[in-house]
């Protein structure tokens, strides 16, 4: 079992925790990783692009010209799509983009990245943290006592609005709570900030 020190909001070590190794020890797989993360972004996009059909442009409410015996090639509409403000034949529609992968490969992405940090020594265990007010220097403060420099995710196990509004306005740091923790953003921040209550109800949902 993977073992790694437990700090106070002041950068002192307070202890050790073991980690559980069948979610922070296993061997990253590298393509599952790859497919949860264009499955986020996926699922992220709007889909809001839209072209008009003939159906919704304006006009061509009659036949432009007899069928036969003027010499031009025959129309029925001036909204068609072959004519200059037209509408737009098999163009992008609203839709969502969004998809998911099966539980098991989801479960397999997740202990992937914690895996992956775990084992490139980013990540920091704090024993709590709490703030009395909401203040962006008092989080700074923290950061700055625990050598944190990069961009780090700070992870606690319930939503805590002092937490999150401390941090949100800090450039590179991601306020998040267990339950919202997801592969995308523990490969994109360097450092894992994180509760060991955070700890533990990760273990319990993972392991």
């Amino acid at each position: 079992m993977p073992k790694v020190a437990v700090y106070n909001i002041n950068g002192e070590q307070v202890g050790e925790i073991e980690l559980n190794e069948s979610v922070w020890g296993i061997q990253p797989n590298e393509h599952v990783l790859h497919e949860a993360v264009v499955m986020q972004l996926a699922s992220r996009r709007l889909g809001t692009h839209d072209t008009k059909t003939r159906a919704e442009v304006s006009g061509g409410g009659r036949k432009p010209w007899r069928q036969k015996g003027t010499g031009r090639a025959r129309h029925g509409s001036i909204r068609s799509p072959i004519w200059r403000g037209g509408g737009v034949a098999f163009g992008p529609h609203p839709r969502s983009y969004k998809y998911s992968l099966p539980k098991k490969v989801r479960r397999l992405a997740m202990k992937s990245a914690l895996s992956s940090i775990a084992q490139a020594g980013n990540i920091l265990v704090l024993d709590t943290l709490v703030l009395d007010q909401p203040k962006t220097k008092d989080m700074v403060n923290i950061l700055n006592n625990l050598k944190v420099d990069n961009k780090a995710l700070v992870v606690t196990a319930d939503k805590d609005a002092n937490v999150v509004k401390s941090a949100r306005n800090i450039p590179g740091v991601k306020p998040l709570n267990a339950a919202g923790l997801n592969v995308y953003d523990l490969l994109h921040h360097e450092k894992l900030v994180i509760t060991k209550d955070a700890v533990a109800k990760v273990e319990e949902v993972l392991a």
